[in-house]
C-alpha cells in the first residue's frame, strides 16, 4: 500500500512529506486510515536524534487515531469502518511469558514499536502515524468507544495511558489522595483521570502560574494555594 508521510531525513532537519510502502497484510493485521495523530515530545527527541539511536528517515507518531479500511483473513475483533487507536507497539510474539501476561513491551523475543523499529518478520524499518495509513497486528489495535470525539482521543494514547496505568496499580479510588508534580502534556491527564477515579488531588508546581489551570480542570474551589503553587482540594 503506497502512502505518504512526514518524515525527518536526518537529525537537523524539518519534517518533510515522504512516500512510501505500507506492508501488504498478513492474516491477523488491520489497516487503518489515520484520522489524527498526537504530538508527544518523544517524536522530536526521536526526529532530532537525541537518544542516539534514530533510524532515518523516521516518520514519528504513536497516539494514532483512525478507522479500519481491511482486514487480514484471521482478524476477528474489527471490521472496516470501525474507529480504532495504536499506540506504541505494533506487533510482538504473543508466545512468551510477558507477553502472556501483557506485557508486551518486555517480549523476550522483540517487541515492534510503531516507529523506528525492525518488523519482527521482514526486519523493515517502521514508520509512525505522520502518515495517511497504518497497518498493525489486530492484538495491538484499540477499540475508541462510540461517543468519543476521535478528535481528542489520540493524547490518550500515550499521555494517557501513561498516567492511568499508576493510577490503577496503585488501586487509585475514592479516598485516595494523588500528587500530580508539574502540570504539563502527562500532569493535566493524570489530574482528570485520578478526579475520574474519585480521589483528592494536590498539584505541585514551582510557581502560581498553573493553578487556575489546575482548578478548572478539577473544578472545585480550593481552601488555599501555596506560595510554591501547590494547590489542594478541601
Amino acid at each position: 500500500m503506497k502512502t505518504i508521510g512526514y518524515a525527518a531525513q536526518t537529525a537537523g532537519a524539518p519534517l518533510v512529506p515522504f512516500t512510501f510502502e505500507r506492508r501488504p497484510l498478513r492474516p491477523n493485521d488491520v489497516a487503518m486510515e489515520i484520522l489524527y495523530c498526537g504530538v508527544c515530545h518523544s517524536d522530536l527527541h526521536t526526529a532530532r536524534n537525541d537518544w542516539g539511536w534514530t533510524l532515518y528517515p523516521a516518520v514519528p507518531g504513536h497516539e494514532i487515531v483512525g478507522r479500519v479500511t481491511e482486514v487480514g483473513s484471521a482478524v476477528s475483533r474489527y471490521k472496516v469502518g470501525d474507529a480504532v487507536a495504536v499506540g506504541c507497539l505494533v506487533d510482538s510474539c504473543q508466545e512468551c511469558d510477558h507477553c502472556h501476561h501483557g506485557e508486551e513491551q518486555f517480549c523476550s523475543n522483540g517487541r515492534t514499536d510503531t516507529y523506528n523499529s525492525p518488523d519482527r518478520i521482514s526486519g523493515a524499518i517502521t514508520y509512525g502515524g505522520y502518515s495517511k495509513h497504518l497497518v498493525v497486528r489486530e492484538e495491538f489495535v484499540l477499540r475508541v468507544p462510540e461517543g468519543l470525539d476521535l478528535a481528542k482521543t489520540a493524547p490518550l494514547l500515550c499521555a494517557g495511558i501513561t498516567t492511568y496505568s499508576p493510577l490503577r496499580t496503585w488501586n487509585v479510588g475514592p479516598g485516595s489522595r494523588v500528587g500530580v508534580i508539574g502540570l504539563g502534556g502527562l500532569g493535566h491527564m493524570a489530574v482528570k483521570l485520578a478526579i475520574g477515579l474519585g480521589a483528592e488531588v494536590t498539584v505541585m508546581s514551582r510557581t502560581k502560574d498553573k493553578a487556575a489551570d489546575a482548578l478548572a480542570l478539577v473544578q472545585f474551589q480550593p481552601t488555599s494555594c501555596s506560595s510554591g503553587g501547590s494547590c489542594s482540594q478541601p
